[in-house]
């Protein structure tokens, strides 16, 4: 075989790997039983050699996700070696510093074997409904109270299901049919992709993955380590001040770019919560690549040889690498703020490549009702964002999870699961942070329980105090709010009460502008102003242009205006 072949063969087994793990993860999409799962989509899975480096990732799913389950693999194989492993066997955790952060998240790795010989993993992660404890509120002050904590154990014994593991769990939670059913979700796509895998192995009459797994690692690095050797060499340093709970938190990064790849430190990043809002260091490294990736290489693939060209090291203890048993439930609230954390460092080093600060972190609205003779108990999740940041040519994109990436919940899935009802639903006018390019707009929500119960809210937002900031000259995005229909304010974190007969209102911040707000070409505020984007009033203010609630210029007034200053 020539090697022009060998290197055809090796891209198309390379795209049929990928194309399996896609459609592991679109059958945990399609059997899932959560919303998070089946509607938003935040879940995971890639395959993986013997060793525990993951080889390919599906491209739906989150970055924390995928990332941090990347170095997940490893500490299962450490639990249990390849020789002790068989056909059937599958494997589960929820460990916040071995898996993907907290206790919501359930992590299932299903060893593969041809010939009676294991030749691959695949792993596959979701976030699940609830777990028990406190449900999603970060007032615990340790990880034992957030919910069941699940060691790295069989979930299956050569086929068999623990049946006692999964009484424990019905026994723990809130949810018992949602979780458990997105258990055996999770299980049976580690299925259809070890099946994929075998089939395109007999396709290519392959005994093993090593040789063309060693083949896709090493390319992969070369292509990283070429993208990096593409930047500036140096030291850049960046923070972010963003709400915390008891006291703002600080979020400190040094950037370092070197020949052989890149090195994050949050030295001087603020230490631990007493609330679940810590992060641990697998989530903050999955999120800080991420956001390298995305500006340095972001159409190279995410495998093991990539990802370990990004370092990340925090201290001991502090807010971004927690100790056990520390509370972590809410541990995006950390995490999906590194991206901006770095690229903030690398946009001192990256002319116009760099966009404006996003909202962050997820303004996921979390509520629960007790049973009355109206309807049932629930407690639900329900996805939703604010705006992204504008980036150098294009405006932000409104109501968009970044860095997430994750998709907002429809509101008819959730009023047709709860008692809840959306009252209203649209972009936030004047939200997005004014600049060249606009910031992406956040949104508006109104809810309320149409039995006129009481809900619990339980809330976990950030952008409240601290807004996403422009860059280049662009002005901040506007800053989120919570209050009641009735007109008071509510904490933006913490568990409330949503009195009998009241609603909740939920306005999400928008993304930064990107460059001065009186470069932004005329017809794009008119466009916007008629869009109902921006107000007239803001396009005066923000802009200096006049315009008409119908999107007209008026060409002589914007003059005088501008004239003025």
């Amino acid at each position: 075989m020539t090697a022009a072949i060998k290197t055809i063969q090796l891209q198309i087994v390379w795209s049929r790997m990928i194309a399996a793990v896609e459609e592991q993860a679109r059958s945990l999409i399609r059997a899932g039983f959560s919303t998070s799962t089946r509607e938003a989509g935040d879940v995971s899975a890639g395959v993986f050699d013997v060793r525990g480096d993951m080889l390919a990732q599906a491209v739906t799913g989150t970055p924390g996700h995928i990332n941090s389950m990347a170095n997940s693999v490893r500490h299962f194989l450490a639990e249990f070696p390849p020789e002790t492993m068989a056909e059937g066997d599958v494997f589960i955790t929820n460990d916040p510093w071995k898996a993907t952060g907290h206790l919501s998240d359930l992590t299932v790795v299903t060893p593969v074997f041809r010939a009676g010989r294991m030749i691959a993993l695949f792993a596959c992660t979701t976030h699940v409904v609830d777990i028990g404890g406190n449900g999603p509120s970060p007032e615990s002050r340790e990880v034992y109270g957030e919910g069941l904590f699940i060691p790295i154990m069989k979930i299956a014994d050569r086929g068999v299901m623990n049946e006692s593991l999964l009484r424990i769990v019905r026994a723990n939670v809130r949810e018992a049919a949602q979780v458990e059913g997105d258990i055996f979700a999770l299980v049976s796509c580690n299925d259809v992709g070890a099946r994929r895998l075998l089939t395109i192995m007999d396709e290519y009459g392959l005994d093993d993955l090593e040789s063309i797994g060693a083949e896709i690692l090493a390319r992969s690095r070369k292509a990283m380590i070429e993208a990096i050797g593409k930047l500036p060499k140096g030291s850049w340093k960046n923070s972010i001040t963003i709400d915390g709970y008891e006291e703002p938190i600080t979020l400190c990064a040094e950037v370092t770019v070197g020949d052989e790849g890149i090195h994050i430190d949050m030295e001087g990043t603020s230490g631990p919560s007493r609330f679940g809002i810590n992060c641990p260091i697998c989530y903050a490294e999955a999120y800080a690549s991420f956001g390298v990736k995305c500006l340095v290489a972001p159409g190279l693939p995410n495998n093991a040889a990539t990802l370990a060209c990004i370092t990340l090291s925090a201290p001991e203890d502090c807010i971004a690498n927690p100790r056990f048993p520390r509370p972590v439930v809410a541990r995006s609230t950390i995490g999906m703020f590194l991206p901006d954390l770095v690229f903030g460092c690398l946009a001192q080093a990256l002319e116009d490549r760099v966009p404006a600060e996003s909202t962050g972190t997820l303004w996921n609205i979390r509520l629960a009702a007790a049973a009355s003779d109206k309807a049932p108990a629930f407690m639900v999740t329900s996805f939703h964002s604010g705006g992204t940041g504008a980036r150098p040519a294009l405006d932000g994109l409104s109501a968009t999870p970044f860095p997430s990436g994750i998709r907002n919940v429809p509101v008819e899935v959730t009023e047709s699961i709860t008692s809840l009802v959306v009252w209203r639903k649209e972009l936030l006018a004047d939200s997005g942070g004014p600049g060249r390019q606009r910031g992406g707009l956040g949104q508006v929500m109104e809810i309320g329980n149409r039995t006129g119960e009481p809900l619990t809210f339980f809330a976990r937002f950030e952008r409240v105090v601290n807004p996403a900031r422009g860059r280049e000259g662009g002005d901040h995005g506007a800053r989120g709010r919570v209050s009641l229909a009735s007109g008071e304010a509510l904490k933006a974190k913490g568990t409330q009460t949503i009195p009998a007969g009241d609603r909740v209102v939920i306005e999400m911040p928008g993304g930064g502008g990107y460059g001065p707000a009186a470069e932004r070409p005329l017809d794009q505020i008119a466009r916007d102003v008629a869009l109902g984007y921006v107000t007239p009033e803001s396009a005066a203010q923000d802009y200096k242009a006049v315009v008409s609630p119908a999107g007209r210029i008026d060409a002589a007034a914007t003059a005088r205006l501008r004239a003025r200053g």
